[in-house]
């Protein structure tokens, strides 16, 4: 089972990428904030809008130092088939990573066993490969990039300012929280 504040999974697998077959590690990000970003399967329906939308905001993750990793069961064949014929998953320019066996889904908690399709899950690890924060949804529930990206301006914050925490909706430019006795029962 993975835990908050401990080393994420290691994995090293096929992908599809800037339209060339590629093998990506997690290891391959090592100084970088990563985003795993779990979908159950290519060709399906909120997928290419989670998807989409992720590619549309690729840029300013960049910029922020994250590297976006897409993981769905499907093959790397797949996946270039379904970039091939979608004009929404044409913008994509991270990496679509394949596992067929299942087996980063399941060391990251995400596999249907009875499906062998994933749920829709978003992990944000750290430069150090530490995962910092997750979400697990079901399959019938999209994600918001913009929480995402919040939820990692939030950490980095954080891992930058360690002496302070951010408290809920906070966004760069909030006033961030130092935990102390003087603020117990006057928040």
């Amino acid at each position: 089972m993975i835990k908050i504040n401990e080393n994420a999974p290691h994995f090293s697998a096929k992908a599809f990428n800037n339209e060339e077959f590629v093998t990506v590690s997690l290891s391959d990000y090592k100084g970088k904030w990563v985003v795993l970003f779990f979908y159950p399967a290519d060709f399906t329906f909120v997928c290419p809008t989670e998807l989409g939308e992720l590619a549309d905001n690729y840029n300013e993750l960049k910029k922020m130092n994250v590297e976006v990793l897409s993981v769905s069961t499907d093959t790397e064949f797949v996946h270039k088939a379904w970039y091939d014929n979608s004009e929404q998953i044409k913008k994509i320019k991270y990496p679509m990573v394949a596992d067929p066996t299942g087996n980063i889904c399941k060391a990251y908690g995400t596999y249907i066993e009875s499906e062998g399709l994933s749920l829709r899950g978003t992990f944000v690890i750290d430069p150090d490969g530490i995962l910092k924060a997750f979400e697990v949804n079901d399959n019938s529930i999209g994600r918001s990039v913009r929480e995402l990206i919040r939820k990692i301006k939030a950490a980095q914050f954080v891992r930058e300012h360690g002496e302070y925490v951010c408290p809920a909706s906070w966004e760069p430019g909030d006033e961030a929280l130092k935990p102390g006795i003087d603020l117990i029962g006057k928040i």
